[in-house]
C-alpha cells in the first residue's frame, strides 16, 4: 500500500513536471508568435527586443521603429518599454479595448515637410493605397480589415520628441524637447473618431538656456476640430528665430520668448489669438541702416528696450482657413507679431510701407539717370 502511494505520488509529480513544462514551452512559443505579430503591426522598419506576457498586462522592451528613407531622423520611434494593459471587462463585448498604455523613455521625431504636411509615425499612420483596387471597391467592408481598437489613455513619460520643420528653413529646422510627458485620452484607431483629450508637459532645448512648454486640449481627429491652450515660458529666442524672422533680417544674440496662445479650429477655420512676451532681447549686428527685425526697422526696436525694461509685450491673433493652399502659418504668425511689434512701438505699418515703397522709387529713378534707362 504504501509503495502504491509513493507510485502515484511519483507518477502524478512525473504528469505536473510534463504538464508544466508543456505550458512553458507552448508559453514561449506563443510570446515567440506575439512578438512577430506585434513587430508586423508596427511595419517592416521595426524591431522588439523582448515580450513578456503577464496576467494582466503585456510588456515590449527595446522597441524600435527605423525611419523611411528621406526622414531627417534615423528613428522615427524608439523605446525601452511599453505596457499594454488590456480592458478584460471588454473580453466578454464584441468590442477591442485597451485600458492603458505606458511609454517609458521614449524617442520621437516628427517631420513637418516643405509643403507644410506634419509627418508622425508613417508606417503606422500612413497607410499606402492598395494597387490596383478600384475606389468603390476599397471603400467596402472586408472580412480582414482590422477592428477598431478603443485606447482609454496612451501616456509617454520621461520621453524625448525633436520635430523637424522643412518649412522655415532647409536642411530642417530642428527643435528639441526633453523630460516630455505627454497624456492621451479617449482614442479610436484606426477611425479616430470622436473627441481624444491632450496633455504635454515638457523642457525646449536651446542654445542659451532651456524653456518649458505646456500644451492641454482636445481635438476631434477625423473632423480636424480642435480646442488646444498652448504656453511657452522662457524659450530661447534664438532656437526660435526661424519662425520670427526672414533670413535677410538682423538675428537674435540672444532673449527669451513668453507665449500663451488658445488656438480654436472649426470646419478648417482658425482663430487662435494670443500674447508674447520677448525678455532680455539682444540683436546681432545690424545690416546697415535698412537693417529689419520681424518687419521693423532694427533701431526702433533697440530704443524700445532701452525704455521697456528689456520687454516687449504683443497682442496678436492668427484667422486662416486650413484648406486654403495660400495660406501658411508660419508667414501668418511672423507677419502678425511683425505687425504686433510695430504696433506696440507706435510705428505705423501702412507709413512704414510708404516709406519702403517711395524709397524703391528714388533708387529707381536714380538707376535710370544712371544708366540712361
Amino acid at each position: 500500500m504504501k509503495r502504491s502511494m509513493q507510485r502515484a505520488l511519483l507518477v502524478s509529480g512525473a504528469v505536473l513536471i510534463v504538464l508544466g513544462a508543456g505550458t512553458l514551452a507552448g508559453l514561449h512559443v506563443a510570446t515567440k508568435a506575439l512578438k512577430g505579430q506585434v513587430e508586423q503591426a508596427l511595419g517592416a522598419d521595426s524591431e522588439v527586443g523582448d515580450i513578456v506576457v503577464g496576467w494582466s498586462a503585456i510588456e515590449a522592451r527595446d522597441v524600435r521603429i527605423r525611419a523611411p528613407k528621406g526622414w531627417p531622423a534615423p528613428d522615427t520611434l524608439r523605446a525601452e518599454r511599453v505596457v499594454v494593459t488590456p480592458d478584460l471587462a471588454g473580453l466578454f463585448s464584441a468590442k477591442v479595448r485597451v485600458s492603458h498604455i505606458a511609454v517609458d523613455r521614449a524617442y520621437v521625431s516628427v517631420w513637418r515637410t516643405r509643403d507644410g504636411k506634419v509627418r508622425l509615425l508613417p508606417s503606422l499612420l500612413e497607410k499606402p493605397a492598395a494597387q490596383g483596387v478600384q475606389p468603390a471597391a476599397a471603400s467596402m467592408p472586408t472580412s480582414t480589415s482590422a477592428p477598431e481598437v478603443g485606447i482609454g489613455s496612451i501616456e509617454l513619460r520621461d520621453g524625448v520628441l525633436e520635430f523637424f520643420d522643412s518649412s522655415v528653413r532647409q536642411p530642417a529646422h530642428k527643435t528639441r524637447l526633453e523630460q516630455l510627458h505627454v497624456r492621451v485620452d479617449d482614442l479610436r484607431v484606426p477611425s479616430l473618431a470622436g473627441r481624444t483629450g491632450l496633455a504635454l508637459d515638457g523642457t525646449v532645448k536651446g542654445v542659451k538656456r532651456d524653456g518649458r512648454v505646456s500644451i492641454g486640449g482636445w481635438a476631434e481627429l477625423a473632423d480636424k476640430n480642435s480646442d488646444i491652450e498652448t504656453t511657452l515660458s522662457g524659450v530661447d529666442l534664438v532656437a526660435l528665430q526661424p519662425y520670427l524672422i526672414k533670413a535677410s533680417e538682423t538675428g537674435v544674440k540672444r532673449g527669451t520668448l513668453d507665449l500663451a496662445l488658445h488656438s480654436t479650429v472649426r470646419r478648417n477655420r482658425l482663430h487662435a489669438p494670443g500674447t508674447v512676451t520677448l525678455s532680455g532681447l539682444e540683436l546681432a549686428p545690424g545690416n546697415g541702416a535698412f537693417g529689419t527685425f520681424m518687419g521693423v526697422p532694427r533701431q526702433a526696436v533697440v530704443a524700445a528696450l532701452k525704455n521697456r525694461d528689456g520687454q516687449i509685450a504683443l497682442r496678436f491673433t492668427l484667422d486662416g482657413n486650413l484648406n486654403d493652399p495660400q495660406f501658411s502659418l508660419n508667414d501668418s504668425f511672423s507677419r502678425r507679431i511683425g505687425a504686433s511689434v510695430a504696433e506696440t512701438l507706435g510705428i505705423s505699418i501702412e507709413g512704414l510701407t510708404r516709406g519702403v515703397g517711395s524709397a524703391a522709387q528714388g533708387l529707381g529713378g536714380m538707376v535710370k539717370k544712371l544708366f540712361g534707362k
